[in-house]
C-alpha cells in the first residue's frame, strides 16, 4: 500500500452537503476517512457505503463537536480503526441568522460552541495528535469581509477561525503540518437554502460573475488540494472559494 493510501482523515459534519462531498473526494484520493455526524446516522452510513462501493475505507462516528469530548472521541476512533490521523477537516458548523439586536443568548452560545469551540478543539487535538507532515483544513466563510446584515454572530465565529488558522500555522510548521482555511461563498446545500425564498436565492447567485451557486464538489476539490502533497508549501492561508464574489 502506498504512503498516499495510508493517509487517514477526519471530516467533521460529513453526513451531507459539503462535508459528504469532501469525504467522498478524499476517499477517491486514496485516504481512509472518519465520517463524523451528530444526528444523521443513516446519511453518514450512506456516505460510508458509497466510499466502500468505490473501493475506499471509511467509518461513521457520532460526536457532538460542540462538546468537550467530541473531537478527542473522533481521534480515538480514527486511531483504533486506522492507526493514526494525518488530515483534519474542520467542516461542521451551524448558522442562525438574526440582526444582532435580536440574537438570543442560547443562539449565540450554541454558534460559539460549534463554529468556534468545535474548530478550536479540533485544532488543539490536531496539534497534539496529527502525525508529522499532516494537514489541518478549517472552514471560514466569505461573509467575513462582506459583513452582511443578520450574519453578525456567524461571521464573528468565522473571523476567529481565520485568526487561529494564521497562528496555528506558525506553531506547527516545524513538524511539516500545514494549517489552512477555506472560505466558501454561497453553496447549494441544506444549510444555505433553508429559509430562503427563490427570489433571494437567485439574487445571491447573481453576486458572482458565474451567476450560479457553488456546488459541494467545488469546495471539496479545493480541500483535496490543501490536504495533499502538492500543497506542502501552502500554509496559513484563507482561500475564498466563492466564484469571484468581492
Amino acid at each position: 500500500m502506498s504512503e498516499k493510501q495510508n493517509r487517514v482523515a477526519i471530516v467533521t459534519g460529513a453526513s451531507k452537503g459539503i462535508g459528504a462531498a469532501i469525504a467522498r473526494r478524499l476517499a477517491r484520493d486514496g485516504t481512509a476517512v472518519v465520517i463524523n455526524y451528530s444526528r444523521d446516522a443513516g446519511l453518514a452510513e450512506q456516505v460510508v457505503g458509497d466510499i466502500e462501493a468505490g473501493g475506499g475505507r471509511a467509518i461513521a462516528v457520532a460526536a457532538d463537536i460542540g462538546s468537550a469530548s467530541g473531537l478527542p472521541s473522533l481521534f480515538d476512533a480514527a486511531e483504533e480503526a486506522f492507526g493514526g490521523v494525518d488530515i483534519l477537516v474542520n467542516n461542521a458548523g451551524m448558522m442562525q441568522l438574526s440582526p444582532i439586536a435580536g440574537v438570543e443568548d442560547d443562539a449565540f452560545e450554541r454558534q460559539i460552541a460549534v463554529n468556534l469551540g468545535g474548530v478550536f478543539r479540533g485544532m488543539r487535538e490536531g496539534a497534539r495528535r496529527l502525525r508529522d507532515n499532516g494537514r489541518i483544513v478549517s472552514f471560514s466563510s466569505s461573509v467575513v469581509g462582506i459583513y452582511q446584515p443578520t450574519y453578525g454572530v456567524y461571521a464573528a465565529t468565522k473571523a476567529a477561525v481565520e485568526a487561529m488558522t494564521h497562528i496555528l500555522a506558525k506553531e506547527l510548521g516545524t513538524r511539516g503540518i500545514t494549517v489552512n482555511a477555506v472560505a466558501p461563498g454561497p453553496v447549494e446545500t441544506e444549510l444555505f437554502m433553508t429559509g430562503k425564498s427563490e427570489e433571494l436565492v437567485q439574487s445571491i447567485a447573481g453576486m458572482n460573475p458565474f451567476k450560479r451557486l457553488g456546488q459541494p464538489d467545488d469546495i471539496a476539490n479545493v480541500v483535496s488540494f490543501l490536504a495533499g502533497s502538492d500543497a506542502a508549501w501552502v500554509n496559513g492561508q484563507v482561500i475564498r472559494v466563492n466564484g469571484g464574489v468581492v
